[in-house]
């Protein structure tokens, strides 16, 4: 019997532990395909180019003419009068002061506004899908960990089994060694379950209800190598959020402006023609002669006594002050989400450096000494059984910290723009309406 448990432990050296990396080449799905079919199919990506359509045609419309206006009128309609005076005019607003350009530059600071959350939310979507795309290869690598562990507890069990049949384990020991057998069952299941659910996360973000797991093709190991300064340096330089708020900078700038030139008054100018049909002198022996064509014109100006826009000038001061210190909000926003981030960073990369020279091989050390002490019949074969447990459960670990420094690694090199991947743009920030007090006619 002793020797039947050598030949059954001989054949659990060679399980060794599973490969951390995926495939290589084609052997299965890359990153950069779910890329292309996240780009390609997530609504938001179109609801963000429709967000900056619509800017773009509220920037043409700021700065359009008032259109004239065309009418007839009419004075002393009557018999009485010879039937009074009939024409026609036209209707002219002039719109003074350079109104309408800055209406239009104000509007054009809105469209590049949602065209930096444009770019945001197509950032966003990436790291949304590089993020899953790690957890899955995790989830890959974790059930093929776990299903060796499985079938190593199965093992446990039947020497277990085995040993006590021989006198040489006791009944606590044959119930540890199934109860252990449950748990790392259980463990299997939960791990199955996690890759269900990543890849179900994964086919909302990509829009194909039809996805299936797949096997993936990657390299977890090889995660990059971050600086907390020259990563900060990148975010302030690229993130669409901190352009955004200098954007809003110039925005407000030309608002003031804007308010300011809102008390010159702009000019209203009628003009025409009608034919005047009542006599102009009347001589002894009754009328003479009609008056015939006759041009009218108004000219007219809104006089700025009472409401010179005060108000307005004063709230767009307070909204371009607003949006500088903005600015500096985000510069701080940003610089504290990456503390956060970057510390998770290093946690989990030293955790997965201390894995992998210390951990790991300290932890297949001992597997192999207990090993080596069973096969000369100088230890226990469960002894064994368990340190490879350890193993492979170090190894658990060792994955778990991989996919987090990843994880963390994406949010920092795509800006900082994590979480949901719904569409996270603003109301339009301005609808190009004039800073007036009421003044437009």
């Amino acid at each position: 019997m002793q020797l039947e448990l050598v030949k059954a432990a001989n054949t659990t050296e060679g399980a060794g532990l599973p490969a951390v990396n995926g495939p290589a080449g084609d052997a299965g799905l890359r990153l950069e395909d779910l890329e292309r079919m996240a780009l390609a199919a997530n609504p938001t990506i179109g609801q963000a180019k429709a967000l900056v359509d619509a800017a773009a045609g509220r920037a043409q419309q700021a700065g359009l003419w008032p259109n004239p206006t065309f009418g007839a009128n009419g004075e002393h309609v009557s018999k009485v009068t010879g039937g009074g005076a009939i024409g026609g005019f036209v209707e002219q607003r002039f719109i003074t002061a350079g109104k309408l350009g800055l209406d239009r530059k104000v509007a054009l600071q809105d469209q590049a506004v949602f065209v930096e959350h444009q770019s945001a939310q197509k950032q966003r979507l990436l790291n949304s899908v590089r993020t899953l795309y790690y957890q899955a290869l995790g989830d890959q690598l974790l059930i093929q960990v776990r299903t060796d562990l499985a079938n190593l507890a199965m093992r446990a069990v039947s020497v277990s089994q085995e040993l006590a049949n021989v006198g040489q384990a006791d009944k606590p020991d044959l119930l540890s060694a199934e109860t252990e057998s449950e748990r790392i069952q259980l463990e299997l299941v939960n791990a199955r379950n996690a890759r269900e659910r990543t890849w179900r996360q994964l086919a909302a973000v990509l829009n194909n209800p039809t996805l299936k797991p797949t096997v993936l093709a990657g390299n977890l190991e090889d995660f990059p190598k971050l600086d907390a300064d020259q990563a900060l340096e990148v975010i302030y330089k690229d993130s669409p959020e901190l352009r955004a708020a200098e954007v809003s900078v110039h925005q407000s700038e030309f608002s003031v402006r804007r308010a300011e030139v809102e008390k010159i008054p702009n000019i209203f100018i009628r003009g025409g023609l009608r034919n005047n049909r009542e006599y102009g002198e009347i001589g002894p022996l009754g009328p003479t002669q009609r008056r015939g064509l006759e041009g009218i014109f108004d000219v007219g100006v809104e006089i700025p006594i009472f409401n010179r826009n005060q108000g307005g000038v004063k709230a767009a001061k307070a909204d371009a002050e607003r949006a500088r210190l903005e600015v500096q909000r985000t510069r701080l926003s940003l610089k504290a989400r990456l503390a956060a981030e970057y510390k998770d960073y290093k946690d989990s990369s030293m955790a997965v450096e201390r894995y992998r020279t210390r951990i790991l091989p300290k932890a297949r050390q001992a597997y192999d000494l207990y090993l080596s002490n069973f096969r000369q019949m100088a230890g226990a074969y469960p002894q064994a059984l368990i340190a490879q447990r350890n193993l492979f459960q170090f190894q658990d670990s060792y994955v778990a910290a991989l996919v987090n420094t990843w994880q963390r690694a994406i949010e920092i090199q795509g800006l900082l723009l994590g979480g949901s991947v719904d569409l996270g743009m603003p109301k339009s920030t301005g609808e190009s309406q004039p800073a007036s007090g009421g003044n437009e006619q």
